[in-house]
């Protein structure tokens, strides 16, 4: 929304706002929306936001919008034009082969471009928001990874959203280095919590709490509560260091005491099967293949079910130590996940009948 089309009172609004400053791209996004709304709880009155369309509730908190892609050179000049810091968190996650152009579009392309734009500009720091999943994956769960593990190239290169996460990191290091320039990544597990309106994080519990899930995965999962992610982004944009990665996680589980921590919370049976990681994959494949055959949607997603066969454990003392990042108990987390996705998506009281 732009003044020239805003009703007379919100264009008087929109005119007495200061000058932005901070500049913040998929603000609309799970973990973008609680960004902007802690920047705005805690006072914050120079905020721009950048994404693809501005949602009523983004133009009522009284922030700066504006509607645009990062992959277009003009909307991301207009973007960047007088700021001093910039959140980077827009992108898209998909397990979807057929997404890969997209997604390394979107997170290579679109953050070099809005690198090289903010560098022109002036901008003096970057908090971009990456994956742990480009450091924190192993096959056997036996060593916990921290921002010192090697990037596990020969896991990752499978799932196009890791592997283009990852040339995103490279591409913003090489884009936005310089004298005065900083550029913090910022590497969160998987977020729970509430306002995951898109599904994008949460839709494992909620295929849990709709009994969709039918096995055990051999593997483990990290996980953080959104609302504490938001928050060591706002620390990081304080006291980040350059060029550094920071992990964020609060419990590294099995899916095996995961789904059993959900069976407690829902009073619906975690699956008691535990497939062999070969048989399952393959199965999956199998599967998946057969409906794309037939033209019809798959009933699985062998992405996600090869994943799940790894461990994707980290450790978070970097940020603890220097971004004072203290996760919330992640049943608190469990909890509040599962009454939101009951709310929203599983009808309420009628779904606890």
């Amino acid at each position: 929304m732009t003044t020239a089309t805003a009703g007379p009172k919100r264009r008087a609004a929109i005119e007495k706002r200061p000058r932005a400053s901070t500049l913040i791209t998929g603000g609309t996004g799970f973990l973008g929306s609680h960004l902007v709304r802690q920047l705005v709880d805690e006072g914050a009155k120079d905020i721009r936001v950048m994404a693809t369309s501005i949602p009523d509730w983004l133009v009522d908190l009284g922030v700066e919008t504006l509607e645009g892609s990062i992959m277009q050179s003009a909307d991301v000049a207009r973007a960047v034009a007088g700021i001093r810091d910039v959140y980077h968190l827009a992108g898209r996650v998909s397990r979807e082969r057929d997404d890969s152009r997209q997604m390394y579009a979107l997170h290579v392309e679109g953050t070099r471009l809005l690198c090289e734009a903010a560098k022109a500009e002036g901008v003096k720091s970057i908090v971009m928001a990456s994956t742990s999943g480009t450091i924190a994956v192993t096959q056997d769960g036996e060593g916990i990874p921290d921002e010192t593990y090697p990037p596990p190239l020969d896991i990752i290169s499978r799932w196009p959203y890791y592997a283009s996460k990852t040339y995103q990191e490279v591409a913003a290091l090489q884009s936005f280095n310089g004298k005065g320039m900083r550029l913090v990544i910022m590497n969160p597990s998987l977020l729970l919590g509430p306002g995951d309106e898109r599904l994008s994080s949460t839709k494992v519990v909620l295929d849990f709490m709709a009994r969709k899930i039918n096995a055990v995965p051999g593997g483990g999962l990290s996980f953080v509560d959104v609302r504490d992610a938001a928050r060591a982004f706002r620390m990081a944009m304080k006291k980040g260091r350059h060029g550094e990665r920071y992990l964020l996680g609060a419990a590294n589980w099995t899916f095996d005491k995961f789904f059993g921590r959900l069976e407690r919370l829902t009073k619906i049976a975690a699956p008691k099967l535990a497939l062999p990681s070969r048989v399952a994959v393959t199965g999956a494949k199998l599967v998946d293949s057969l409906f794309r055959q037939w033209h019809m949607a798959s009933p699985v997603e062998p992405g996600a079910i090869e994943m799940a066969q790894y461990y994707w454990y980290l450790n978070c003392a970097k940020a603890s130590r220097e971004l004072n990042f203290k996760p919330r108990d992640p049943g608190e987390t469990l909890q509040e996940t599962v009454v939101y996705l009951r709310e929203n998506f599983l009808g309420g009281d009628a779904f606890r009948k």
